[in-house]
């Protein structure tokens, strides 16, 4: 048993494909599943059921895989401890963001972890929370930042900063004469929001239950929805209806002659908790320090300019 076998497995497990567990294991096929099918004589234990169109992780091969993934995280720690010695900031870092987060926080942070730690190279992703927090726990990624709440075992989460919710809407909406929105409004106008799957979805329709039941009536014409916020923001511009974002991501000054237009809530406004999460066994500290005190510049920066 080795632990390539293991990382095949686990990828398997998560792929349910053999090709495409093949290709994200940077191996061909049948060298795969050679490797599967040596694993499980040596166990004497079907671990996948295998048909021509799927593939099913076992009942007791659930149980062998989680405890492969664990073993897979210790592995990744020894290499992390090995290097525990030398110079923290000079090993890569890399850092998952969501996608409501990543864009309009890493153009800001990159140049700044750049000047306080120059010797650490940075890999980034965006990605949904559930996708974050399973590479989170493979050791793929070393640290997330996203929404709270965020609960994993032996991962550590540190909150950075509260962000408020604005509405965002085409400069010539009626509503650009009010100083700030009453949440109810928003039923009366055609909402765009992210689709099922981002976490910023779920936090607009908990702060907004009377969108969520509007939702759930048969035939609504209330809500539009997209896969990104970018598409969201520029379907605002060209005036096809108005969306809530977080502050962060408003960016009414990116769209010629005023094209956007944004106003906050009336208390109580809905915010959102932006938060840090690494696993408990991640030996390099200063690493997160310089991350913390990075996006806390960046925090201040932008407060600045607000």
């Amino acid at each position: 048993m080795t632990l390539t076998e293991l990382r095949y497995i686990v990828t398997l497990a998560q792929e349910r494909h053999f090709g495409r567990a093949a290709e994200r294991c940077f191996v061909s096929q049948p060298t795969l599943s050679v490797a599967v099918k040596k694993l499980e004589e040596e166990l004497g234990v079907a671990l996948f059921e295998r048909s021509k169109s799927t593939v099913q992780v076992t009942p007791l091969g659930e149980k062998i895989i989680d405890q492969a993934q664990r073993v897979l995280e210790q592995a990744s720690v020894i290499k992390e401890l090995a290097s525990e010695g030398k110079d923290q900031l000079s090993s890569p870092l890399r850092i998952g963001a969501i996608y409501t987060i990543g864009p309009y926080l890493f153009p800001h942070l990159i140049p700044e972890l750049a000047q306080q730690a120059p010797q650490m190279p940075l890999y980034i992703e965006e990605n949904f929370t559930g996708e974050l927090r399973r590479k989170l726990r493979s050791g793929e990624l070393d640290v997330l930042i996203l929404a709270l709440p965020f609960t994993e075992p032996d991962v550590l989460t540190k909150a950075l900063y509260e962000e408020s919710f604005d509405v965002l809407m085409p400069h010539d909406h009626p509503w650009t004469s009010k100083t700030e929105i009453d949440r109810d409004e928003l039923l009366d106008e055609q909402l765009l929001l992210l689709g099922e799957g981002h976490c910023f979805r779920d936090q607009i329709l908990e702060a907004c239950p009377a969108i969520n039941s509007q939702l759930h009536m048969p035939g609504h014409t209330l809500i539009a929805e997209s896969g990104s916020l970018e598409t969201i923001r520029h379907m605002v511009a060209s005036g096809f209806g108005i969306t809530v974002l977080p502050r962060s991501a408003a960016g009414t000054g990116q769209y010629e002659n005023s094209m956007l237009a944004s106003r906050p809530f009336k208390a109580p406004a809905p915010t959102r908790m932006v938060a840090l999460a690494w696993r408990a066994s991640f030996p390099r500290p200063k690493a997160i320090d310089v991350l913390i005190r990075a996006i806390s510049v960046c925090q201040s920066q932008g407060d600045a300019a607000a």
